[in-house]
């Protein structure tokens, strides 16, 4: 993105976002609750904060949770860094369970430190914390939920409530000083992490996961890959053998497929919202564990295979899941260029529709560039965590096309004069819809943001 824009969103704390995504916004909240709150024009504009850390509108109120580099309460050494996906889920007395990733790599600033029974390799730096919080949002537990693993970055929740985490890496033993292969999704409980161990999920592939979405009905899991690179990543279904789930079924194995929009190899060469392919396919992984071969470089036929830039965000809603391709670079290979896409699968329909379009870059009414987790709000609506260059934020999105600013950064981890702000990651909210927690990526800072959601 332009600095001048970034400048102009900085200095009118993006008052006046107002202008819809290009697309078909009402699809995007299909089966979920009347929109409500955030008004027509969100909650207006961001209110500078004085102790330097989160803006946010008049009315809302932020508690920080958990800082990278303080102790854990566990006893288990110090929070680690890089915070990024996260999900919540209900406790008891309205207590609410939260599971974090760390995308740490090689040489992080604070690693996952290893625990007995929770570590998977003892090379790799990165992993998952599990929060408990009361009502009030003090912190009551806070302890390693996996380590050992590498470059967490998202994930998703499941119905029986459990977290999978997704390695964003491809890395094999003895690559990097690792000592067993990575590029995993691995199952956390977040009320008892021994419970699920450090254990790969090896049937649901091994590549640059980014995050997941399981429809609730089938227990089908749908993954994105991140990949920055040609040959860009995929879009997958996993089928587990135990179709409904349960802590621990994927361990079952099941069949990975990856998606084919027939005569469409590279997603980003769709640029009008609202266009639809109907009866799109699904071709087996001729290799999940990619053992010679990276998937997204393995032979799928003549036909071959359909590819985007940058896949990541990906949520269920409705009777359909979405997903994000944060942006598309022509430079880079893609077929065209966008500032992030919003695409929707229908499985029962077998259709694939584009929904949402990001930018133009040029236009400082809409949002920025690079959209990455997403989550649904609680009137409805979405929230969207941005990830590019500058100043960073979290933006909201209603039904009616309106975008409008929901926090921004006020962690500078640049210089006085060459600031930059860590991105936003992990948005979530709490089982009730009273609070919205949200992750600074750097330094790894864990707010809870309360205010009028639905007022």
């Amino acid at each position: 993105m332009s600095a001048t824009r970034r400048q102009v969103l900085a200095r009118t704390g993006a008052l006046g976002v107002s202008i819809a995504f290009a697309g078909s916004v009402p699809e995007v909240f299909a089966g979920t609750a009347t929109a409500r709150g955030a008004g027509r024009h969100g909650y207006g504009p961001l209110i500078p904060d004085p102790a330097g850390l989160l803006d946010l509108p008049k009315g809302f109120r932020y508690r920080v949770l958990s800082r990278e580099g303080a102790p854990l309460p566990s006893g288990e050494g110090r929070i680690p860094s890089n915070h990024d996906g996260m999900a919540a889920f209900p406790g008891r007395h309205g207590r609410v369970h939260l599971v974090r990733n760390h995308e740490n790599r090689s040489k992080s600033r604070v690693p996952v430190p290893a625990v007995g029974g929770l570590t998977y390799d003892p090379a790799g730096e990165g992993g998952c914390t599990a929060l408990e919080v009361d009502r009030h949002h003090r912190v009551l537990s806070e302890r390693v939920a996996i380590a050992g693993t590498s470059t967490n970055c998202a994930g998703g929740p499941t119905p029986w409530h459990t977290w999978l985490t997704c390695e964003e890496t491809e890395l094999r033993a003895g690559e990097g000083g690792y000592t067993k292969d990575h590029g995993f999704i691995f199952e956390v409980d977040p009320y008892d992490p021994r419970r699920t161990g450090a254990v790969p999920l090896t049937a649901m592939g091994r590549f640059q996961h980014e995050a997941i979405a399981v429809d609730p009905g089938t227990g089908t899991v749908y993954e994105t890959e991140d990949a920055f690179d040609k040959p860009f990543g995929l879009f997958y279904r996993f089928r587990p053998a135990e179709p409904l789930g349960g802590r621990g079924s994927l361990r079952a194995g099941g069949r990975l497929q990856a998606l084919r929009v027939p005569d469409v190899g590279d997603l980003s060469a769709v640029q009008e919202p609202g266009t639809s392919f109907r009866h799109v396919e699904w071709v087996d992984v001729p290799d999940p564990l990619a053992r010679q071969t990276p998937v997204r470089f393995q032979d799928f036929g003549p036909r071959g295979i359909t590819h985007a830039q940058k896949l990541e965000g990906c949520y269920w809603g409705g009777s359909s899941v979405y997903f994000v391709s944060s942006f598309a670079r022509s430079k880079d290979g893609s077929a065209a260029d966008h500032q992030g896409q919003v695409w929707r699968y229908d499985p029962a329909a077998r259709r694939l529709t584009l929904v949402v379009v990001f930018g133009p870059d040029a236009d400082v009414r809409l949002p920025g560039e690079s959209p990455d987790n997403i989550c649904l709000a609680p009137g409805g609506g979405l929230m969207v965590c941005e990830d590019g260059d500058g100043a960073q934020h979290v933006f909201g999105l209603t039904r009616r096309g309106t975008v409008y600013p929901v926090a921004r950064g006020r962690q500078n981890v640049g210089t006085p004069e060459k600031p930059e702000w860590g991105e936003f990651a992990g948005v979530t909210f709490s089982p009730d819809h009273r609070t919205m927690y949200v992750n600074c990526y750097t330094p790894g800072t864990t707010f809870a943001v309360t205010g009028p959601w639905e007022d």
